[in-house]
């Protein structure tokens, strides 16, 4: 079976494996990260201030390539990204205070959900759509989802290794995280050497350089509104705090945490193929909001689980369509702007998503450490639901090119049937 759509460069299997390497570490650094700074003696809040810091300073680095994009290259500025991710997972190996991890966390490239919010992210998003034709782009970001997703829920599972090695030997647990921070540079380094191999056909041509956002301004900007809603809701359950919620609930093991976390990662994966079929038939937004919702209720009603077995299988159900809007969503913003000014897009709708979602993790160790009750779970479903109906209300009828296209086809063929 072809794994990439028909018709898809090279540089879209480059794009897609790099992507799955850095998932690699996002997945086990999301279940290590919280675990990890209570060993260092960090409180539940200032968990939280690590991960608020690493969300604030996506969405400034995001801003600044954004604001810098038109004068570099855009192979030189994923290169960039692949060496900031070599020095921030150096730091985490050997800074263990407070202050100067804070610091780290903001400049550095770490990543506390099981998605992806760095500045990596609308940097691909823009390059993708380049790699392939508009009918195959939402399958194209399909598979990108789903590569990413599968890798990072492998490296869930392999989150569980510290614990065994300071089990079975005299490496001491905070020591084995440190080699998997290690892990975690070299990663970047393999993502390197992927995107060096990027042909120059990722570059805007000359004669169509990038520009600013112009006649897709008010859809931009209101996408990306809404985008913030659903980001805000979502930083409340970051995988790194879901963790945490979940170890201090049900008193859960760190393996056991890994487990869990990589069968959402293989449900949400497997849930992205399913997301094309469906906006193929019902369109991009109806798929957006159609599998949003009910995932949605999913995490409102996983709060209330009184024991650990109910919380999975809530927790599974969720993860079956609450990604399903991933690709979606990213195939939806590249199809709704011109060519030219898709990196405007891709940074205007990530920079306020990545700062919506960096104040709500704050608040969510807040409340972690007055009660054990799920609140940011409640939370974050409510504000998620809000954003589905927004969406739905103001979108329906803004549609993609190829479903224009589709529409006219089946008008003319319904005007030909009347005729005849």
């Amino acid at each position: 079976m072809r794994f990439l759509p028909h018709g898809a460069s090279p540089d879209a299997a480059l794009l897609i494996a790099a992507r799955a390497v850095r998932a690699f570490g996002d997945g086990f650094i999301s279940v290590l990260l919280p675990l990890y700074l209570t060993r260092l003696g960090f409180s539940n809040f200032r968990i939280g201030a690590v991960t608020t810091s690493t969300l604030v300073g996506s969405a400034a680095l995001t801003l600044l390539v954004g604001l810098v994009s038109y004068r570099l290259k855009r192979r030189s500025l994923l290169l960039s990204a692949a060496l900031l991710m070599v020095a921030t997972g150096l730091a985490f190996a050997f800074v263990h205070t407070f202050w100067p991890l804070l610091l780290v966390a903001f400049v550095g490239t770490l990543n506390p959900s099981s998605g992806d919010v760095s500045v990596f992210l609308p940097l691909e998003q823009t390059l993708l759509p380049q790699t392939v034709s508009d009918r195959a782009r939402t399958a194209l970001f399909a598979r990108y989802s789903l590569a990413a997703s599968l890798v990072a829920a492998c490296g869930a599972l392999f989150a569980g290794v510290p614990q065994l090695v300071s089990t079975d030997t005299s490496i001491s647990f905070t020591q084995a995280v440190e080699a998997m921070f290690l892990l975690y540079a070299v990663l970047a380094l393999i993502a390197f050497s992927l995107y060096r191999r990027l042909s120059p056909a990722v570059e805007p041509n000359e004669g169509v350089p990038d520009t600013p956002l112009r006649e897709s301004k008010g859809i931009v900007y209101t996408l990306a509104a809404l985008f913030s809603l659903d980001s805000f809701g979502g930083g409340f359950v970051v995988q790194s705090l879901l963790a945490l919620w979940l170890f201090e609930r049900f008193d859960l093991s760190l393996a056991t945490a890994g487990t869990i976390f990589f069968w959402t990662g293989v449900c949400s994966a497997f849930s992205y193929l399913v997301a094309v079929r469906l906006a193929e038939r019902i369109g991009l937004i109806k798929t957006m909001v159609f599998s949003h919702l009910p995932s949605n209720l999913f995490l409102v009603l996983v709060a209330f689980m009184p024991n650990l077995p109910l919380a999975v299988v809530f927790l599974l159900l969720r993860s079956m369509l609450s990604q399903m809007d991933v690709p979606t969503r990213n195939s939806y913003v590249m199809a709704v702007v011109t060519p030219a000014e898709r990196p405007a897009a891709a940074s205007v709708t990530s920079v306020p998503r990545s700062l919506a979602s960096a104040t709500s993790p704050l608040l969510s160790g807040y409340l972690l450490g007055l009660s054990t009750f799920g609140w940011p779970l409640v939370i974050g479903g409510v504000l998620k639901g809000a954003y589905d109906l927004l969406l739905l209300g103001m979108f329906a009828k803004v549609r993609p090119p190829e479903e224009v296209s589709k529409a006219e086809v089946v008008s003319t063929s319904e005007r030909n049937t009347h005729h005849r």
